[in-house]
């Protein structure tokens, strides 16, 4: 696990997240419970409510489940936290053996963006699958 810190001042007047966690891990579903109990680590650090943090916690779950059906044997999962001021944009990806984005009209889906705010997919040129959460704290403009 690694964590970048920049001076605070700076990033609140460019825009840019206060802290940024990275961890990696195997892409097996053994390890979600590691990233479970990060997010809310790092949700809880932000004052999110209680409410909030189950969410998020349940969304980079089900965000994982997603990306592992597709994931290459022996891949590494990669979860990004980018911490802001009130809000936390989680990033998660795998190296998967398609390359599609899952799709946006499935049950699965629809409860990812209920329970994250905002959720967008991206495949990269190497059949590396990302999907990206935006949450910010009650009372910000959710």
């Amino acid at each position: 696990m690694t964590q970048d810190t920049g001076a605070a001042s700076a990033a609140a007047h460019s825009g840019a997240p206060d802290d940024v966690v990275t961890i990696k891990l195997p892409a097996a579903g053994a390890y979600l419970s590691v990233l479970r109990t990060a997010t809310a680590g790092l949700a809880a650090r932000l004052d999110f409510t209680l409410d909030e943090i189950e969410d998020l916690r349940i969304a980079v779950d089900e965000a994982c489940a997603m990306l592992l059906t597709q994931a290459v044997p022996g891949a590494d999962l990669e979860c990004q936290f980018a911490l802001g001021a009130d809000s936390m944009r989680i990033s998660v990806s795998v190296l998967t053996l398609d390359g599609l984005e899952p799709s946006r009209d499935t049950f699965a889906w629809t409860v990812l963006s209920a329970l994250a705010g905002e959720v967008d997919s991206l495949a990269g040129v190497d059949n590396r699958v990302t999907i990206a959460l935006l949450k910010r704290r009650s009372g910000t403009g959710q």
